[in-house]
């Protein structure tokens, strides 16, 4: 169990949904929070109901200038949690050219411009925590999963690049791939989602394992063990039980 008490963590997609449950976590566990998203309304919200010290900064994450801006007022840090995103379930015969570009954009280069702002840092002073948030449908190809899958793959390729050259530093790296969470995203689904968490379940499960030094976790256990079965069958057999 880590000592959380007065770590200054940067909770990057923290306005509601699984990030707003993670803060409530951290908070309770003594974690100083600086909370951003791009609704301050929300953000201020939660920030009063929760029983730690935290912080409330607005930023945009497609917006180079924004992230910098909130980089520079967060000042230094422990660790940053990667929680951002956005989805619509989308086929390629329905190809939305714009909600396409902000999946890319925001769940995956998005990332990109976080990491930019907060690794140097850690590396420079060898010390750290970045915890990533993937997805089991990142693992491999899905139907109706244009711009959300992909972008999960990437990022959890990023968090994998990032372990690797890391691994041996003071720089902790952790990714987690969770399945179907109950949000406003996933209720725009309209096809039966299995083994659904609740937000609050999701959250106990991510700060387990952030409090531990595995690299990786997926979940639920029993459901992602499908999507990791799915990565060792040939192509023929593959798409004709996933798509």
């Amino acid at each position: 169990m880590k000592n959380w008490r007065g770590k200054r963590y940067w909770l990057v997609g923290a306005s509601e949904g699984l990030g707003a449950a993670l803060a409530g976590e951290m908070s309770r566990a003594g974690a100083h929070l600086i909370l951003s998203a791009r609704t301050p309304e929300r953000l201020q919200a939660l920030a009063d109901s929760l029983p730690g010290p935290c912080e409330v900064l607005p930023l945009d994450v497609a917006d180079a200038d924004s992230v910098s801006a909130a980089a520079e007022k967060a000042g230094e840090i422990d660790g940053v949690v990667w929680l951002a995103g956005v989805y619509w379930p989308m086929k390629a015969q329905d190809w939305h050219a714009e909600r396409a570009d902000s999946m890319a954009d925001i769940n995956f280069t998005g990332l990109v411009r976080i990491l930019g702002v907060c690794v140097p840092q850690m590396v420079d002073r060898d010390a750290g925590h970045v915890v990533i948030t993937g997805s089991l449908s990142g693992f491999r190809g899905l139907p109706g999963a244009i711009g959300y899958a992909a972008s999960k793959a990437g990022t959890m390729a990023l968090a994998e690049c990032m372990h690797a050259d890391l691994r041996r530093t003071g720089v902790q790296v952790q990714l987690v791939n969770p399945g179907f969470i109950r949000t406003r995203l996933t209720d725009k689904n309209d096809f039966e989602m299995p083994f659904i968490l609740e937000p609050e379940a999701a959250a106990r499960l991510m700060f387990a394992h952030m409090n531990g030094n595995w690299f990786k976790r997926n979940f639920p256990t029993g459901f992602s063990l499908l999507f990791r079965f799915g990565q060792f069958l040939p192509d023929w057999i593959y798409y004709r039980l996933f798509a």
